[in-house]
């Protein structure tokens, strides 16, 4: 690991701040994003339970007695704690008898089914949440405009560098991982396909401890990424993989996949919205269908920068899942959410964020600067059917796109800003 190269992500601040309040931080997230990086980046000792030297001797030691890997200058990071689960416990008690801020970072690829089994570790681990990198943390976006400040309406009218569509196409299918930011552009797929065969074949057997059928699963990963972006039920992914590949899983197969690739951190839903627009109009409440990164997506469509330039649908599904990835980490940063609309009315908002204060923003995601004009009226229309039914409107009406000159306030009050401008 070269310190030298590490380039600084917008957990940091979360991770300090979190170090100055809890005995001991937790950052989950998916294997490859980053995690352990950021983790060294804060601690001032480490052991790594994943290392294979002396045949996984650090591993042995902690299940021999989990105290052992917990001596070290503090903050001390563990790495991978969930190889070894009564670390969680172990971590717990210790910091109860120090009784000091900032002692241990654990970091997990995985979350076990035993985790915090005799206690939850409320008030003593937080748990933090980390993502591959947006594109205003691997130097892809400008950070000309702040999400934060648009929220707080706070707007620039300002003229970008217009990515082109090649460009955009290249961010989606190389995704956020910090190991691929130098690979050569025919190499993203390849990587990305791999790391899905390594967790399916291998990573997901040692969290379980059971051998799962790896040809469903792979079967249930590629319906998810023809769904990608998509409010898709479990049914809906049923008769896509009867249609697609002439197989049945049942219904209940399928749960026990889902919430393995949730465990695993391969995938991440965008919950609906509805709480606080206190409206009579009917809301849809499932979750929109993501994997954690589209370039996974990617992989499994077997999508190439040729054969997206000639299916502009699938680019568009899969340039949202680019884009909700960047706004979720965005929000997060200042204590926001996200979520998505879809009403039975079929009117639909791509990305909804919630403030702590409960006002909300409401977001389209376009790629093209041709589908400004349609994106805004969606808004609009919404914005007035939720005035007139006594609703809670959006405080901010907003267009996130992939091709555009600039940022800018239109003359109807909607705010358009690239997405290669953004920064939380």
């Amino acid at each position: 690991m070269n310190d030298g190269k590490y380039l600084p992500r917008i957990v940091d601040e979360i991770v300090h701040k979190h170090l100055s309040s809890f005995g001991a931080v937790c950052i989950e997230g998916a294997k490859w994003c980053g995690k352990t990086w950021t983790a060294n980046n804060h601690s001032k000792s480490k052991i790594y339970l994943g290392d294979p030297a002396g045949n996984f001797q650090n591993k042995s030691l902690a299940q021999i007695d989990p105290k052992l890997v917990l001596e070290g200058d503090s903050p001390r990071l563990i790495d991978e704690w969930q190889e070894v689960p009564e670390i969680w416990d172990a971590v717990r008690f210790e910091v109860d008898q120090r009784g000091r801020k900032g002692q241990f970072i654990l970091t997990g690829s995985a979350t076990p089914a035993q985790k915090g089994i005799l206690h939850s570790g409320a008030g003593r681990i937080s748990t933090l949440r980390m993502r591959p990198m947006s594109l205003y943390e691997s130097n892809d976006s400008s950070g000309q405009v702040s999400l934060e400040d648009i929220c707080n309406e706070q707007y620039k009218n300002i003229v970008i560098n217009q990515p082109s569509l090649d460009k955009i196409i290249e961010l989606v299918i190389r995704g956020g991982w910090p190991g691929s930011l130098d690979l050569k552009e025919s190499e993203y797929t390849l990587t990305a396909k791999e790391y899905l065969n390594a967790i399916i074949n291998h990573d997901i057997y040692r969290l379980e401890g059971i051998n799962r059928n790896t040809r469903k699963m792979n079967l249930l990963l590629k319906s998810l990424a023809r769904n990608e972006s998509t409010a898709a039920s479990m049914n809906t992914l049923k008769k896509d993989i009867k249609e697609m590949d002439e197989e049945d899983i049942d219904n209940d197969t399928i749960s026990v996949y889902l919430t393995l690739f949730e465990r695993m951190f391969l995938t991440e839903n965008q919950k609906s919205f509805s709480s606080n627009i206190r409206s009579s109009t009917r809301i849809k409440k499932l979750d929109k269908r993501h994997f954690v990164d589209p370039s996974l997506a990617c992989a499994l469509l077997n999508a190439s920068s040729d054969m997206l330039i000639k299916d502009l649908n699938t680019l568009g599904f899969l340039f949202e899942a680019l884009c909700e990835r960047d706004l979720r980490i965005y929000a997060e940063s200042f204590n926001a959410i996200l979520f998505h609309y879809q009403d039975y009315d079929g009117d639909e908002i791509d990305a909804v964020i919630e403030l702590n204060n409960g006002d909300w923003v409401a977001i389209e995601i376009k790629l093209g600067s041709n589908q400004i004009d349609e994106a805004a009226n969606s808004l609009k229309k919404i914005r007035n059917k939720i005035l007139k039914d006594g609703g809670k409107p959006p405080k901010v009406l907003c267009i996130v796109c992939g091709i555009s000159k600039a940022a800018y306030l239109r003359d109807d009050g909607v705010y358009v800003v690239p997405i290669t401008a953004l920064k939380n």
